[in-house]
């Protein structure tokens, strides 16, 4: 982690880290919903005849529903999808997903979340999502964590992952923070590009089918396996960057 934080600094010509907030993904990082989400894209598309690629949905990850569906669109068809197509699509995903979804939430995800609370950092939520219940959900399962102030979603931005307009909102929902004084945590390639671009120190957690290399070829400082890693190596990390300058 040391040679890690390090290189992070010198790549980005930060001299120390200033840590105030974590930014954390949500699906395939606080919520294990990557394979419903998978399965809810796949059922869709094969009602409509739409070839994908294989693990296509877990490269997508990340993306707003419109540009997924805009990308099987222009492989298939050659075009993108209309307006009313969008809605059509987005709609059986979404009901088929709340079939197959059992929100269940990683080990070590509620307990992590508490931490960074604790210690005095502000954890941040940085989705694609723009389901209409996430609130609820979120207090739910991680009570007093997050707030409307400090989530992006996809009602918050333009441009979603992987250009790097969700972490910056997500710096700015931190408290106008400048990218050495966060750190991201994300699963999916198309989310490590986006807080790459931002600027921001990205730990990679693998809990889908990728493999590490495409974690850490997509610009991760460090690829975990599991939530409880990132919980079990977390207090030594915060007390490390305090001491870590160039």
């Amino acid at each position: 982690m040391n040679e890690a934080l390090i290189h992070y600094l010198q790549k980005f010509h930060f001299t120390q880290f200033d840590l105030k907030a974590i930014l954390f993904d949500m699906d395939g990082v606080l919520y294990d919903s990557m394979p419903a989400h998978d399965r809810s894209w796949r059922q869709t598309m094969d009602e409509m005849k739409l070839h994908y690629l294989p693990q296509e949905f877990y490269f997508q990850e990340g993306r707003v529903g419109q540009s997924t569906i805009n990308t099987v669109f222009q492989r298939n068809l050659h075009r993108d999808a209309t307006e009313e197509e969008i809605k059509r699509i987005y709609a059986r995903k979404s009901e088929l997903f709340q079939q197959y979804n059992s929100g269940a939430i990683f080990s070590g995800a509620a307990p992590l979340l508490r931490y960074i609370d604790a210690s005095g950092l502000k954890p941040v939520l940085v989705t694609g999502s723009g389901q209409p219940s996430l609130l609820d959900r979120l207090e739910t399962h991680f009570p007093g964590i997050f707030t409307p102030e400090t989530m992006v979603t996809a009602f918050d931005v333009t441009e979603g992952k992987p250009h790097p307009e969700p972490y910056l909102r997500g710096l700015q929902k931190g408290g106008d923070l400048k990218p050495n004084q966060a750190f991201a945590v994300e699963n999916a390639p198309l989310g490590i590009e986006s807080a790459v671009a931002a600027g921001i120190f990205t730990i990679a957690v693998n809990t889908g089918p990728l493999s590490n290399s495409i974690l850490s070829g997509a610009g991760a400082s460090i690829v975990l396996s599991s939530m409880e890693e990132l919980l079990k190596i977390i207090p030594e990390t915060l007390h490390l960057i305090g001491r870590i300058s160039i």
